[in-house]
């Protein structure tokens, strides 16, 4: 990328961090990790994922919780082995959007506490769907880089 002037460069210690290897893998995984953890407690605890998918009204609920936890393993796994990074990151940013509209619709909500906690949820999980972009987008560049 052609760099304009010395304002536009970045210090030495910070380019030396964004091109080291396992900066990009840490953070993949700071993006994916609590989906990872889900899936495994989900996994080994079925009784109660099958219950906070009744919860949440979704039948059948069996269905939906086997569902959740391949979605919460899967993509993630893709993410962080740069195989179909944007079919990983396509996966969680749709499995995300519904998880908010199902579990943040804040604007059904009476004002308060709850409606509040709930719109910041709603946008927190908007921001996680850009960063599952940025690392699709970013595993493009590196693609067509090679």
């Amino acid at each position: 990328m052609k760099r304009n002037g010395a304002l536009d460069r970045e210090p030495h210690f910070v380019d030396t961090i964004l091109r080291w290897p396992v900066t990009w893998f840490l953070a993949r995984l700071a993006l994916v990790g609590a989906y990872l953890l889900g899936g495994i407690v989900k996994a080994s605890d079925w009784p109660a994922a099958i219950a906070e998918q009744a919860h949440f009204g979704m039948n059948p609920p069996a269905l939906w919780a086997a569902l959740t936890i391949a979605i919460e393993l899967v993509g993630p796994i893709l993410i962080l082995t740069c195989r179909f990074v944007w079919l990983g990151a396509g996966m969680l940013s749709v499995f995300t959007l519904l998880a908010a509209v199902t579990a943040n619709a804040f604007w059904a909500m009476p004002q308060g506490q709850e409606r509040f906690m709930a719109t910041n949820a709603f946008f927190e999980h908007l921001g996680l769907i850009g960063g599952f972009v940025l690392a699709a987008l970013v595993a493009e560049l590196e693609r067509r880089r090679a």
